[in-house]
C-alpha cells in the first residue's frame, strides 16, 4: 500500500494529529485562466518541491512543521467557477471551525474568492492584503464573477483591500481601487519605506493573498501571466516578516504557479515562501 503523502514528507507524527495547528489545502483549479495554462498542476509541483526542502528555518531558528501540518485532500470541484468557489468556501469554513491555521495553495487566483468569503465569516473587520502584478478587480469576466480576473473585486467592495506590486490593470478597474491603498510596482521599487507605508493602511487582522506573478519573472518565471518589473525575494521577505510580527495574519494563500518541467526553481521558491510564512507566523508560539 502506498504511503499517504504528507506536507514536505514529514512523519505522520506531525502530519496526522488532532493537535495539529496548521492545514494546507490544495486547490488545483485552472478553469478561467486566459493565457498560460497549467496552474492546476501548481499544487503538485509545489508539493514535489517541498519534499526536497530542508525544514530548519535559519532566520527564525525554528522547525515549524513540528507544530503539526495536515495536508488536506484537494478541492477538485471544477464544474464551474461558481461551484469551485462554493466548494473552497465550504472546506475552508470547516477547517477554521476546527481551529486550524489555514493556508490555501492554488491553482489560479479565482480560488481565493471562496477562501476570502470563509475568512470574512470567521473574522470581523478583515483587511485583505493582495501582493500581485495584476489588480484582478473586474466585476465579471467572460460571463463569471468568479473568474481569475475578478479575484479581488468582491473584497474591494466588502473589505479594506490593500494592493502591493500592481503593474498591470485594465482602465475599468481603476474605479474599484481604494484610494491610498494601491502600491504600484513602479512607485515602490526604489522607495525603501514602502513596507512601512503599506503597514499603515492595514487593520489589525489581515488575510494575505499572494499571486506569485508579483515577483519579477527573472526569479519567478513559471506563472501564467508574467509581468516585468516585479518584486525581489529579500525585499519581500523583509516586509512579510514585519507584517507577521505587527499584525494578526489570520491565514494566507499562494496562487498562480504554472510549473515548467524544464525550470523547477519557481516550484521550489513557492515552497520556500510558504514554509517561510509559516515560520514567521509561529516564530513566537510556545
Amino acid at each position: 500500500m502506498k504511503n499517504k503523502r504528507t506536507y514536505a514528507g514529514i512523519d505522520l507524527e506531525f502530519a496526522e494529529t488532532s493537535a495539529a495547528k496548521i492545514s494546507v489545502l490544495p486547490v488545483p483549479y485552472d478553469g478561467t485562466s486566459t493565457w498560460g495554462k497549467g496552474a492546476d498542476k501548481g499544487p503538485d509541483a509545489f508539493l514535489d518541491a517541498l519534499e526536497n526542502m530542508e525544514l530548519y528555518d535559519i532566520e527564525t531558528k525554528s522547525e515549524v512543521y513540528k507544530k503539526g501540518i495536515v495536508l488536506e485532500s484537494p478541492v477538485t470541484e471544477s464544474m464551474s467557477p461558481e461551484s469551485m468557489t462554493e466548494a473552497v468556501q465550504q472546506k475552508v469554513n470547516e477547517l477554521l471551525d476546527q481551529g486550524r491555521y489555514v493556508t490555501i495553495i492554488g491553482g489560479e487566483h479565482s480560488v481565493s474568492i471562496g477562501a476570502i468569503r470563509a475568512f470574512n465569516h470567521h473574522f470581523s473587520n478583515l483587511t485583505i492584503l493582495q501582493i500581485d502584478a495584476h489588480a484582478d478587480l473586474r466585476p465579471s469576466y467572460e460571463g463569471s464573477m468568479c473568474n481569475h480576473a475578478c479575484a479581488l473585486h468582491e473584497a474591494s467592495q466588502k473589505n479594506n483591500l490593500v494592493q502591493v506590486g500592481i503593474r498591470s490593470i485594465d482602465i475599468s478597474e481603476k474605479r474599484y481601487m481604494q484610494e491610498g491603498n494601491v502600491f504600484f510596482a513602479h512607485e515602490i521599487w526604489d522607495d525603501k519605506a514602502w513596507g512601512e507605508k503599506v503597514l499603515t493602511r492595514l487593520g489589525d487582522q489581515v488575510y494575505l493573498t499572494i499571486d506569485m506573478d508579483a515577483f519579477d519573472p527573472a526569479i519567478f518565471p513559471s506563472t501564467g501571466t508574467p509581468e516585468p518589473g516585479g518584486l525581489g525575494w529579500y525585499e519581500t521577505l523583509r516586509f512579510l516578516k514585519k507584517l507577521f510580527r505587527e499584525k494578526n495574519v489570520v491565514g494566507f494563500d499562494l496562487v498562480e504557479l504554472c510549473p515548467n518541467p524544464k525550470q523547477r526553481a519557481s516550484d521550489f521558491m513557492m515552497a520556500k515562501l510558504h514554509y517561510k510564512l509559516l515560520s514567521y507566523q509561529f516564530e513566537f508560539d510556545d
